[in-house]
């Protein structure tokens, strides 16, 4: 059993949640999100926000939460094999009150069908929200380039009131 090692990221100005499934063996490592240098969230998010992609940990949190979003992950703990989605295997999810009760989210958006399988099965009946899912953009995503995730991911932008 692996328990997930890191801590959502939120403030009560956070408007919007990303959620991905479990992380990988490098985010783990690095204790952040979306640790695989071949991952391109940080990409696509800053992108979208028309900024620089920011590269240490501090930077990546920095812009996160002047954006207004909140990030953390579906899965608490799970049996999996290295990084693979597939192999994921008796799921605990993660108690996404932790963020709601103390963040005004207006919109939740699922990385990849991986999350959005585990939020419908988990959170979707607790909490009541539907979540948009939007393509992965995990490197396993080969279909989508960039520039198409870019494109897609865009409707984040759009959920932002502040």
């Amino acid at each position: 059993m692996t328990i997930h090692p890191i801590s959502p990221l939120y403030d009560e100005r956070s408007e919007i949640l990303i959620l991905g499934s479990f992380p990988s063996v490098k985010s783990r490592e690095s204790r952040f999100f979306y640790g695989h240098p071949q991952n391109r969230f940080w990409k696509v998010v800053s992108s979208v926000f028309d900024e620089e992609t920011p590269v240490t940990i501090p930077e990546k949190k920095e812009f996160l939460l002047r954006n207004h979003i909140a990030v953390w992950d579906v899965i608490r703990s799970c049996d999996i094999e290295g990084s693979a989605d597939s192999t994921i295997r008796n799921v605990t999810p993660n108690d996404l009150s932790i963020i709601l009760e103390h963040a005004d989210i207006k919109a939740i958006f699922v990385n990849g069908r991986t999350s959005e399988k585990y939020y419908i099965r988990y959170m979707e009946p607790v909490i009541n929200i539907r979540a948009v899912c939007l393509p992965s953009t995990s490197p396993a995503n080969a279909a989508w380039n960039t520039e198409r995730l870019v494109e897609a991911w865009r409707v984040i932008k759009d959920k932002i009131k502040t």
